[in-house]
């Protein structure tokens, strides 16, 4: 009797700490899914204020363009087209879709 308590509130402990550590790794998943929709807004609005042609002496717009262009370097001139426009439209694109897929990838991954 007193070894099937000591198994039983071992196997509560060993439970228990596994919940534990799914809980951490599912806040974990939560962050990354966090940046990464950010990552992901961010290359939206740059592509937007592309092709919305706006002003680049503003501040706001200035600082949002150069956030979008560092994060889509890797991307950049994967593709050149005849218009700025769609060059951007169509590189930044592949970015986003890329840091989307993977960011995804990696949530799904820490939460199984």
């Amino acid at each position: 009797m007193i070894a099937r308590l000591r198994r039983q509130r071992s196997d509560g402990v060993a439970a228990g700490a596994g919940r534990a550590a799914r809980r951490g790794l599912w806040g974990v998943a939560r962050l990354v899914g966090l940046v990464t929709a950010a990552v992901v807004g961010f290359i939206v609005i740059g592509i937007v204020l592309v092709l919305l042609e706006a002003n680049r002496a503003n501040e706001v717009v200035n600082w949002l363009l150069n956030a979008g262009e560092f994060l889509v370097e890797p991307f950049d001139n994967i593709f050149k087209l005849d218009s700025h426009k769609a060059t951007v439209a169509v590189n930044w694109g592949l970015g986003a879709l890329v840091y989307g897929v993977v960011g995804a990838l990696v949530v799904r991954l820490l939460r199984r």
